[in-house]
């Protein structure tokens, strides 16, 4: 059987999304409800609930008479949201590890790692970003707290949408790759300890680079 087709909110909040991902709705620009609505070829009620659920995620907010404005995220912002990954990611590691895993339980995350290798000796930079976001979002899955998952889930945007705007000034992540095959070799190891230390020195690796680079490009919002 077929899969349910998207509605029209679905599809506004997919286009919305895909437009700011690009920058083309740019960070601190306005735009009207109704401008969205016929640029999207609808009505300008599903574009009003998509921006609901949007402005939930932290990525726009709603103004009254003014349409949406694209939220930017500023660099005290984005530490503050590392140092939340941090703690819950490392967390979903070390529960992970707890859990005695076989290999096929880890085999979504390891094709991830391997997508990841294979993206880097492509030269494909956005495809390892696809890939380092599954390996991501697997390692939180295999945590089994829904908790951690749904705060996850609602920062994680904000984390994409700058590392997009960095993801060719940053050196070549092959020391992240390396990373994230330790943690999965303490996860199968079954060595908590290891999988939420890698994981946690990791993220505040990434976290010091991220910020970093925004600083050097003299940039107080993104």
């Amino acid at each position: 059987m077929s899969d349910k087709p998207l509605s029209n909110t679905q599809k506004a909040v997919q286009a919305i999304r895909s437009l700011i991902f690009s920058g083309e709705l740019a960070a601190g620009s306005n735009h009207l409800e109704v401008e969205l609505a016929e640029r999207f070829g609808m009505s300008r009620t599903p574009v009003r609930e998509a921006a609901l659920i949007l402005e939930g995620q932290g990525l726009l907010e709603l103004r009254q008479r003014k349409g949406v404005r694209i939220l930017p995220v500023s660099v005290a912002d984005m530490g503050e949201i590392y140092d939340v990954l941090t703690e819950l990611e490392s967390l979903a590691a070390e529960q992970a590890a707890r859990q005695g895993y076989s290999s096929k339980d880890l085999a979504a995350l390891e094709a991830a790692i391997n997508d990841m290798d294979a993206a880097i000796d492509a030269g494909d930079l956005h495809g390892w970003a696809d890939a380092d976001d599954r390996f991501h979002a697997e390692l939180v899955r295999l945590g089994r707290n829904s908790r951690v998952s749904a705060i996850v889930a609602m920062m994680s945007d904000q984390v994409r949408r700058v590392r997009l705007m960095t993801l060719f000034m940053r050196p070549v992540p092959q020391k992240s790759n390396k990373d994230h095959r330790n943690v999965l070799e303490a996860i199968a190891n079954g060595d908590f300890e290891a999988a939420r230390s890698i994981h946690k020195t990791h993220r505040q690796q990434a976290k010091q680079m991220l910020i970093g680079l925004l600083q050097k490009m003299n940039l107080n919002q993104v």
